[in-house]
């Protein structure tokens, strides 16, 4: 029984790592969760609240715009530490021409 119970663990154990691989994958509007990262900084609360760097810019100009509005009455967003005002100044922060009105 205790060899039953190691192949389960170890099986549990292979199918978590995957799970978090594909997290780490995984696409919001077009953009690798793992990019969006660079505009951390610009989208919590902070004093003051930072410029988003020019690695952020870059990421927000790729994606798609009409798909984040989709966002900005989410529930989520403060629980993972985002400000949804500060998310939504991007576009006009970095200078994207044109961004949808949310």
């Amino acid at each position: 029984m205790e060899g039953a119970s190691q192949k389960a663990a170890v099986l549990l154990f292979g199918l978590l790592l995957v799970l978090i691989f594909q997290a780490c994958n995984a696409n919001i509007c077009n953009v690798p969760v793992a990019n969006l990262m660079a505009c951390r900084l610009a989208v919590t609360s902070g004093t003051p609240p930072r410029a988003p760097t020019a690695r952020c810019c870059e990421v927000i100009s790729r994606a798609d715009l009409r798909c984040l509005c989709s966002y900005k009455n989410s529930k989520f967003l403060p629980l993972l530490g985002v400000n949804p005002n500060l998310a939504f100044q991007l576009p006009a922060k970095c200078r994207i021409p044109n961004p949808p009105q949310c």
